[in-house]
């Protein structure tokens, strides 16, 4: 391609809306553009990215025998209601675009493709014998992001590989799970990124594992934890860990005292000269389930530590049917405002204790559970003689005990956050360090959840019939081009890894009106293409400062340079990861650039 001929505006100054590196990036070398909140359009050449990593995640999805097809964007809400996700993604987590068609019935932009391809295999997969099957797509998706951010990473539009599995066993299911960490781990090998596998919360996808795989960039939105001996790594959602050892409490009899001004963990513990592991802290929260039940929630946790809010999520909505709901819509701590919506006093705030009586809630009130949700983390049930509120303003006890002061609650969880610098659960001697990551990929074992709620079943070798068992496997493409920039630039633009790069070479021409820089630049700009080494030729009639810093920021591999070097019959030679810069005789160039490219890729 002739730059000349191509729709390529770059800009010199950082657009406004941009806030990380590569977004800004991406905007001023001319690969995307802003149509509306979390909308782009892919420019020529961020298309020419987008096909390099839609075939390589293909190439690599079809070497596992999984199949390609195309599902509807538009989906019709009954399917959704099958698998109870209606409100979760329309109300609860609020991400999926819904609208009403001309016959007033609810449809939905998807998101995500669970509820059709299981309606899909519930309507075609009859017996065993047509089991493992493996389908997947490359499809735009609708998500309607409450802060569409940084660009391509969270937009409301995207380029996304999704596939979905069916199985008659957990057994084939885990061999197709590890059949798509290899893949994912080859994708991303191939596409030149550096990156990680860690541990992942199911979120509102479900099923019985996942692991997240990560390119890690200091912009990532998700922390990964992980231990430098490279036997674990898990997102800060759902990694676990060893807490600090308690201080053994200074305090020996059961006692209420006075404790004036201290509603914090922080003043509390210089008002009593304790350590904050001695310490139980009550946090309040309100949990809103989708049959509009409101339950309040009372978790007890070490005073150093933190509730993880994820893990305390999925405890909730698995008591979802003890309350007659089927998923969670919301997890707040109440405001002053909400809590005068259901309490029936002021509550001791700061001085609560483990034991908060449930005559605080309104009671003739049948949309709101007339007892507290009562849970502790493991940190707390293990404190022995603790300090904790009284339930009265200004006064704290200590010297308090599980089994006899306090009764245990019967919901004991692991519902802390974990942290860097905690020691590894596997090594003790390994402590768990701390990194940014872009989540890429993420592959779910789902088991039966979406067979058995829409009713997807295959008959057995037996004759009897049974839910199909799947997988979910979901690689971002548009993201996942965005994060290599993220990862790999420099002050004077993007680096490409050559395999995703739009061209492998640019040839630059000083001066387009010296015929000879000009014959050679064309030369070699067929010789290139004609041997497959992707080749842009910029022909622009502009100065040579301005060509060389827009080939930097676009960031082609390498930069052939038709200057003055011509005159003893050779070019320049630059490679935009390093900036180095050789004179190589004209007719060894293009076997020297096949040579380069075929070792890069």
């Amino acid at each position: 391609m002739r730059l000349s001929q191509m729709l390529f505006v770059t800009l010199r100054e950082d657009p406004t809306e941009a806030e990380i590196p590569s977004h800004k990036l991406l905007l001023r070398a001319g690969y995307i553009r802003r149509i509306g909140s979390g909308v782009y359009a892919y420019l020529p050449l961020m298309w020419r990215v987008l096909q390099k990593v839609s075939q390589i995640v293909r190439e690599e999805m079809n070497a596992t025998g999984a199949q390609e097809c195309l599902l509807p964007q538009v989906q019709p809400s009954e399917l959704w209601k099958e698998s109870g996700r209606w409100d979760t993604y329309t109300k609860a987590e609020g991400i999926m675009f819904s609208l009403k068609d001309r016959r007033d019935r609810s449809l939905a932009l998807g998101p995500t493709h669970e509820e059709v391809i299981t309606a899909v295999a519930r309507d075609m997969i009859r017996s065993y014998q047509q089991l493992p099957l493996h389908l997947y797509q490359i499809q735009t998706k609708f998500r309607d992001e409450i802060r569409p951010r940084f660009g391509l990473m969270r937009g409301r539009e995207f380029i996304m590989k999704d596939g979905y599995s069916f199985h008659t066993s957990e057994d084939s299911l885990k061999q197709t799970y590890q059949d798509m960490d290899r893949a994912y781990r080859n994708i991303l090998r191939r596409c030149g990124l550096d990156f990680c596998a860690v541990e992942a919360d199911s979120g509102a996808i479900g099923g019985s594992g996942s692991q997240e795989f990560m390119v890690l960039a200091d912009a990532g939105e998700d922390e990964v934890l992980y231990t430098p001996d490279g036997k674990y790594a898990a997102n800060v959602e759902k990694a676990v860990s060893l807490p600090p050892d308690a201080v053994a409490s200074g305090f020996t009899t059961y006692q209420k005292l006075e404790t004036p001004n201290t509603p914090t963990i922080a003043t509390l513990c210089e008002f009593l000269k304790c350590s904050p592991t001695q310490v139980v802290k009550n946090v309040l929260y309100q949990a809103v389930y989708d049959n509009g039940i409101t339950v309040l929630v009372l978790v007890s946790i070490r005073g150093d530590q933190d509730v993880n809010e994820v893990k305390l999520h999925n405890q909730l909505t698995n008591a979802a049917s003890r309350y007659g709901g089927k998923a969670l819509l919301s997890l707040t701590v109440p405001d002053p405002e909400t809590q005068a919506k259901w309490a029936s006093k002021p509550l001791p705030l700061g001085y609560i204790a483990p034991s908060l009586e449930d005559d605080y809630i309104i009671s003739d009130n049948k949309q709101i559970a007339p007892k507290f949700l009562r849970l502790v983390d493991h940190t707390a049930v293990e404190l022995q003689n603790l300090v904790t509120g009284s339930n009265q303003s200004g006064y704290h006890v200590v010297g308090a005990n599980w089994g006899q002061e306090f009764k245990l609650p019967d919901l004991v969880a692991d519902l802390r956050k974990a942290k860097k610098g905690d020691r590894s659960i596997h090594d003790p001697s390994q402590t768990l360090e701390s990194a940014r990551g872009i989540e890429i990929g993420h592959i779910f074992q789902l088991g039966t959840k979406y067979s058995q709620a829409m009713g997807a079943t295959y008959t057995s070798e037996t004759g009897e019939d049974l839910p199909l068992v799947m997988g979910c496997y979901g690689v971002g493409v548009s993201r996942l081009a965005q994060a290599a920039v993220e990862q790999s630039y420099d002050k004077d633009g993007i680096i490409w890894p050559v395999a995703i790069a739009p061209y492998h070479v640019i040839i630059t021409v000083p001066n387009v009106s010296d015929n000879q820089q000009m014959a050679i630049a064309q030369q070699l700009y067929s010789q290139l293409n004609q041997a497959g080494v992707e080749t842009l030729l910029d022909d622009r009639n502009e100065r040579a400062g301005v060509k060389f810093k827009d080939a930097d920021l676009v960031g082609i591999p390498y930069r052939i340079v038709t200057g003055r070097a011509i005159k003893s019959g050779k070019v320049e030679l630059v490679q935009r990861a390093d900036h180095e810069s050789s004179e190589v005789p004209i007719e060894q160039v293009v076997s020297l650039l096949q040579q380069k490219i075929s070792q890069s890729l």
